[in-house]
């Protein structure tokens, strides 16, 4: 049984503010820039709209939750703008297949512009956001989720795009067809779509998924403010507020990258600085940092958090941002603990990402 912490609270835009920021670390590289989704919360509370984040413990048993998304490769996002509209478009249609209202919404990962998706989809329609995710980071795949680690059903689903486009998968074999079916279906999109995923229970939730990520993003995100008001390192800031380690810190010398499949695959390889000079570092991805590896020793790797990240100001960098001559530090966090047993390092290992090795975390020893 999940306590509640503190209820339901209504987000001020400095938490928004800061939970853009914690949320681009917390993506490990992935879930899409936040900034064109803060962009439209900020006009949402103009207009007098507001977001409720709900404490997963007031969630009732049988309380529906949609759990929202955009899938596809990060750097289309670049060029094709979030719109809360949209964004929302899934999320009625499914409601219309299912002939009943939600009750909340959550994000199906907490990184990047997905963690802030559902509270511009809840400053649209009055839902609550619920304080809490499926990933406590961001992940690539549909399997790639603390539902799918418990086995849930994995469908309905709901899909659109800005050109009208509506597509509802009714069932699917299972998790690993769920994403091939609507990553296919992506792909034809232009490589993004909005989506609804399996809607959930209160209940369900509370027992699988990972919660009070948005609060840890938004404690985060003010952890940075603060590092920097102060005049302190930002970096340890990040470590600190997160129990992280430091692994590298250097500049990015090479970039591989391109869009296939409606993922953004590629290597980036950095010269060390500092106490790291004479070194050398790749960060393997698959939209989000998969594998870091020193002097071509893999050294950190799924599902422990990748996080690169400006070495001044302490801003996530992106695997679609990142670029030659940038000066990053790349950290490691831990993973929530569903995605360390064996069903989770199955799902998010490095093995599910085609490498020939088993997890083993920076944590542990």
């Amino acid at each position: 049984m999940v306590k509640p912490r503190y209820g339901e609270r209504t987000l001020t835009l400095e938490d928004i503010e800061a939970m853009s920021l914690g949320a681009w670390i917390l993506g490990t590289g992935g879930g899409g820039s936040p900034y064109v989704n803060l962009l439209n919360t900020r006009q949402l509370y103009k207009a007098g709209r507001r977001v409720r984040l709900m404490d997963p413990g007031m969630l009732a048993d049988e309380a529906l939750v949609a759990v929202v998304s955009t899938q596809g490769a990060p750097i289309v996002g670049q060029e094709r703008l979030a719109n809360p509209e949209i964004s929302a478009r899934p999320l009625r249609l499914m409601e219309e297949f299912l002939g009943r209202k939600f009750d909340a919404v959550m994000p199906i990962e907490v990184g990047g512009g997905n963690g802030l998706l559902p509270l511009m989809i809840a400053a649209l329609s009055g839902l609550p956001a619920v304080d809490a995710d499926a990933m406590g980071r961001a992940y690539p795949e549909a399997q790639m989720t603390s539902f799918s680690v418990a086995n849930l059903q994995c469908f309905p689903l709901a899909m659109a795009d800005i050109r009208g486009n509506e597509i509802l998968i009714k069932r699917a074999e299972d998790w690993t067809w769920m994403e091939r079916i609507s990553r296919k279906i992506c792909t034809e999109l232009g490589s993004t779509a909005t989506t609804c995923k399996a809607p959930r229970t209160g209940a369900e939730v509370k027992a699988h998924g990972v919660l009070y990520t948005a609060s840890k993003a938004i404690d985060l995100g003010k952890a940075i403010l603060a590092a920097r008001a102060s005049h302190s390192d930002p970096v340890a800031a990040i470590a600190e507020e997160c129990g992280g380690k430091q692994m590298f810190a250097g500049k990015i010398t090479d970039i591989e990258r391109r869009t296939t499949e409606g993922f953004l695959r590629g290597r980036a390889r950095l010269a060390g600085l500092d106490g790291d000079r004479g070194h050398e570092f790749a960060l393997d991805f698959q939209n989000e940092y998969t594998v870091g590896s020193r002097d071509g020793q893999p050294v950190v790797m799924s599902p422990d958090l990748i996080c690169v990240v400006d070495s001044v100001t302490g801003d996530g960098v992106a695997t679609e941002s990142i670029r030659y001559g940038q000066r990053v530090s790349v950290l490691a966090l831990p993973a929530p603990e569903i995605f360390r047993t064996p069903r989770g390092q199955e799902l998010v290992g490095p093995r599910a990402f085609g490498f020939d090795f088993d997890y083993q975390s920076v944590f542990e020893g």
